[in-house]
């Protein structure tokens, strides 16, 4: 069993939000950042809102989250190259920089408000039996939302990844991008050869404390637009390339990109814009009437990190966070004047482990469960947001946590490393402007919940250790409704609870598949071009193979930085003798069978 403290990153905001916090805090808080001038103590530059855009640019990203302003932002180091970048969302404010008050920031115009399809398999404690699917509608995107947390993955995720006949994405090349990407504030960490100083997001560990860790926070990132549809009809007399159409204003533009499309909108709207652009399943673009440009598996491959949610463990002393507790003025001003106090707890979680079930590879060393600790629950803010933000339904609340409201609590949220099931994006019709249909297919491979409901038994293990008795920690047993007649902490109550309150950890990815080109599946090949179609890439989620091992967000950083190094080589902004992105290139078609098999036998 692996445990780790929790870091932050410049980039991050908290996302599922536990911390309680009052709603009248909010204008608060906004009177004293202005007081303060925290737009001047910011270190980002305001995004440049252009208007009107011009006809023609290099590179137009698509896609202002954490891949395309990753993007954006290399490309501009090349002072010659002209880069347009697009995002649907607004730009951040005060509110969006504050950690605690993540669970706020959902359900609000920053937030796709996406929902998933009901099953009947997972979800069923959520309205309608459906799951929120928060994504981040920002300059920043699903960042802003987030729990702050850094997390890069397993090893052998990467070397998987370079099995599959993905050449360069093995972990010695994940480890230079994520080196690269990466500025950690920790002193104990300065000369160690995997962690690098200089990169623009800001790493450090938590400096505020509860009774596990709790933190501040700074951040860093590009700025951009609105929102797309890709097209590779539009040529000029000067072969311009291809480009982007979509509507600002109110308004249909179109802008050329003399060199590429970088499409990086995520797993969920990158499906979606290149669907909506003739770019995906031949029958189902037929069956919404969109004219096919190129049959791919675009939407296929969607992988999530499903948990267990509302595991909660009750304690008698008063070392959780209680939203009655706090004093909203004085905790508002020690974070408005010092940067400090309880507003800066990355949205409740401050600790996670990595553990081994009993379907965990022999060799100890790829776990397949983590947990998320937080030192409040579902009844910690009495009802205001947490319950909101998961959709869970009245009767569930009012049964099982309104009886403990503002009483002191602490969660483990167990989560599925890598799925097995696989879900799918889809088109609802030819309207840009229409949610797509997300079928997130939870538990459609049986081993999936059996493996939860192991992380469920060694959560509750965990929760016996002495340093959680000494504050009185025992299991709230009331039952879901749905699952009052099975025997409390049964494998069949676990698996019944699991399957109601069946949380993402918002972590989509896998609908743009990266493979090579005899892999049926892929999308992107291993230089994240888009098969058959000139001038495109995507570099963001979407293109991992598999889910990597834990959140999702600093490998998403990743991948931007190596996809920049590649389009910096690939349009002759440095020779292949000096860049890193071309190590271990000299890959033997021959052997690449081979290589997956035995890769497949050895970690499981």
């Amino acid at each position: 069993m692996v445990f780790s403290a929790i870091v932050v990153t410049s980039a991050l905001k908290g996302a599922i939000g536990l911390v309680g916090t009052s709603l009248w805090l909010v204008p608060l808080l906004i009177a004293g950042l202005s007081y303060y001038h925290y737009d001047q103590l910011d270190p980002e530059s305001r995004p440049i809102d252009r208007y009107p855009l011009d006809g023609v640019y290099d590179f137009v990203v698509i896609g202002g989250g954490s891949a395309g302003a990753v993007v954006a932002s290399r490309l501009t180091e090349i002072p010659q190259w002209k880069v347009l970048l697009l995002e649907a969302g607004p730009d951040e404010n005060e509110i969006t920089d504050v950690p605690s008050l993540a669970a706020y920031l959902q359900l609000t115009k920053l937030d796709w408000k996406y929902k998933t399809e009901p099953t009947g398999k997972a979800c069923l404690g959520m309205k309608g039996g459906r799951c929120n699917w928060p994504r981040g509608k920002v300059l920043g995107g699903s960042s802003v939302l987030n729990y702050m947390l850094y997390v890069r993955g397993n090893r052998h995720d990467y070397d998987y990844w370079e099995s599959l006949g993905n050449p360069g994405w093995g972990y010695d090349q994940a480890l230079y991008y994520f080196k690269k990407s990466e500025d950690n504030r920790n002193p104990y960490l300065r000369n160690s050869p995997y962690h690098g100083t200089g990169g623009l997001l800001t790493v450090q560990m938590l400096d505020c404390q509860s009774v596990f860790e709790t933190g501040q926070v700074e951040k860093q990132f590009a700025h951009g637009y609105e929102r797309p549809r890709y097209q590779n009809s539009h040529k000029s007399n000067n072969d311009e390339g291809c480009g982007v159409e979509f509507v600002r204003d109110g308004k249909k533009q179109f802008v050329r990109a003399r060199k590429e499309v970088i499409l990086s909108a995520g797993a969920i709207n990158s499906a979606q814009i290149l669907m909506l652009s003739g770019i995906g399943p031949k029958e189902h673009l037929q069956e919404v009437g969109i004219p096919l440009v190129k049959d791919l598996r675009v939407g296929d491959n969607m992988q999530d990190h499903v948990g267990m949610g509302g595991l909660t463990f009750l304690v008698d002393k008063p070392v959780a966070i209680v939203q009655d507790r706090f004093q909203a003025a004085p905790m508002t001003m020690q974070y408005v004047a010092n940067g400090k106090g309880p507003m800066t707890t990355l949205g409740g979680v401050e600790g996670y482990a990595f553990v081994n079930t009993i379907y965990a590879n022999e060799s100890g060393t790829y776990p397949d469960i983590q947990f998320h600790m937080a030192p409040a629950s579902i009844n910690s803010d009495a009802g205001v947001q947490v319950r909101k933000v998961l959709g869970i339904t009245d009767e569930i609340y009012d049964t099982v946590y309104r009886p403990i409201a503002n009483k002191d609590a602490w969660t483990i949220m167990p989560l599925l490393l890598r799925p097995r099931s696989r879900g799918s994006v889809r088109l609802r019709n030819s309207n840009p402007f229409q949610a797509p249909i997300i079928d997130a297919n939870y538990f459609d491979h049986p081993l999936d919940i059996a493996t939860l409901v192991e992380g469920a038994k060694i959560a509750m293990q965990v929760s016996e250790a002495r340093a959680f008795k000494q504050f009185g920690s025992r299991v709230h047993r009331v039952k879901l409704p749905g699952c009052s007649h099975l025997q409390f902490a049964s494998d069949d109550y676990w698996e019944c609870h699991i399957r109601h309150i069946s949380m993402t950890i918002y972590h989509p990815v896998g609908t743009a598949k990266m493979g090579p080109a005899w892999d049926p599946e892929a999308v992107v090949d291993p230089r994240l071009r888009v098969y058959g179609i000139q001038g495109l890439r995507v570099i963001d989620a979407s293109i991992m193979p598999t889910i990597s091992s834990g959140n999702t967000n600093a490998p998403v950083i990743m991948i931007a930085e190596k996809g920049s190094d590649m389009i910096k080589l690939d349009w002759g902004a440095y020779s292949s003798a000096n860049s890193p992105v071309e190590q271990n290139y000299a890959y033997q078609e021959s052997n690449q069978y081979d290589h997956y098999d035995r890769y497949t036998r050895n970690v499981g």
